[in-house]
């Protein structure tokens, strides 16, 4: 109750039926379609696959960064874009779970408010025992005063919870461990197999809510076994585990989950916590709802970088030639940062693991192609000042800050090229 407080199950039968039934109608057609992938993600220098397989779907245009990959929604229909699907089936997988991410949001928002409710309580009642005992402690010492901290705690304002529950998008995971060859064994309090290590999710808003949707696909094999007399966590349940950060002497949490239940790790649990998934024996879909951190994350963002950056070229009406307007060192640098964004954040990224995405929507080429349209402008720009610094006119000063800080970043360029090739 203390140390995991901000963990929120709910049982699959406080759901509606309707909703768990197009839920896991659009998981079992996601996984007919061959819509869930292995992502090759970097961790310390090295290539990993990931050995559950993963889809993105949410708000169009957003992205969700974890291990160095940049994942790329596939939208969900949202009201104001043109999204086409590859088949019907997509377009109601997509819009099943656009309406799991909206019952979500409610359920998340209604959970806060309860959490600040107790601690209101619970802070309140602190705060009357410590009047109590500063009352009785100025009985016995002359001038000292009592504070009153009924203001220690401000109640939360709707804006602030629905900010921190308004997912935009959900990382859709889905393994069978009978197909994996190796499982890691949980390492500190003997849980068992581990789907997934011990980790915070990367890449959100601040203490923003993590909701979870279960759908193991659980047989007879399975059910015979919770009948079976059982010290520890029944392996073949699926469970999440739970524990401190950093914090091995608390004994750690294992919850079993079953089809159709529901998970929300409120407020800062994330930070300051570690979770884990326990494998069970049957294959499980989990639909996991983020607000991601959107602030370098967006289509809107690169898009509005890419026209930063071209404020600084212009083309002379007579002739038509391109030419720049600033060769100042700072406007040099932030240009090259962009190029350097585009080019390894978005287009490479993209490419990297982006076809899989046609499976879906053709939806991303048209901005993809925007894109490389811009980077074509941005090399045009690396060459024009490589052509300007060689002028000997140039104040000498100047010149070399800009040639300073401008190879820093064409170095790095190189160095990225030749890791992705590499890849």
């Amino acid at each position: 109750k203390t140390k995991y407080s901000k963990l929120i199950f709910r049982k699959s039968d406080t759901v509606p039926e309707e909703l768990h039934q197009m839920v896991q109608e659009s998981f079992l057609t996601l996984r007919e379609h061959n819509c869930f992938f292995q992502d090759l993600v970097r961790i310390k220098g090295k290539d990993f696959l990931t050995p559950v397989s993963r889809i993105l779907i949410g708000n169009p245009g957003c992205t969700y960064r974890y291990l160095n990959t940049r994942l790329f929604t596939v939208p969900w229909p949202t009201e104001g874009y043109d999204i086409k699907y590859c088949c019907p089936q997509i377009h109601d997988a997509c819009k099943a779970l656009m309406r799991l991410n909206d019952y979500l949001h409610i359920e998340a928002v209604k959970a806060l408010r309860g959490q600040n409710l107790f601690e209101s309580k619970e802070i309140k009642s602190t705060n009357v025992k410590d009047r109590e005992q500063s009352l009785a402690t100025s009985l016995t010492k002359q001038g000292s005063v009592s504070k009153d901290q009924s203001s220690v705690s401000v109640p939360e304002d709707d804006r602030s919870l629905k900010n921190r529950t308004s997912y935009n998008l959900t990382l859709l995971n889905y393994m069978d461990p009978l197909q994996m060859l190796y499982l890691k064994q949980e390492p500190y309090f003997g849980m068992g197999n581990m789907a997934v290590s011990w980790h915070h999710d990367e890449n959100l808003v601040e203490r923003s809510t993590v909701a979870v949707y279960n759908y193991s696909c659980e047989d007879s094999a399975v059910q015979e076994s919770h009948e079976q007399e059982l010290k520890g966590r029944d392996p073949a349940v699926w469970h999440v585990g739970l524990k401190v950060a950093w914090d091995i002497e608390t004994p750690g949490l294992a919850v079993p989950l079953h089809q159709g239940d529901i998970y929300l790790m409120l407020d800062d649990l994330n930070m300051t916590h570690q979770h884990c998934v326990l494998a069970g024996l049957s294959p499980r879909f989990s639909s996991t709802h983020r607000v991601a951190d959107s602030s370098r994350g967006t289509l809107e963002y690169i898009l509005g970088r890419c026209e930063l950056a071209l404020q600084n070229l212009q083309t002379d009406s007579d002739s038509m030639v391109l030419s720049l307007k600033s060769l100042e060192a700072a406007v040099v640098k932030q240009v090259e940062e962009i190029h350097n964004e585009v080019e390894f954040e978005w287009l490479r990224q993209f490419w990297f693991q982006g076809k899989r995405y046609l499976k879906f929507t053709d939806w991303w080429l048209k901005p993809m192609a925007k894109l490389e349209e811009f980077w074509r402008k941005l090399e045009i720009m690396t060459s024009l000042v490589l052509s300007e610094v060689r002028k000997e006119q140039q104040i000498e000063e100047q010149r070399n800050e800009t040639i300073s800080c401008f190879l820093l970043l064409l170095k790095e360029r190189q160095k990225l090229r030749k890791e992705w090739t590499a890849r």
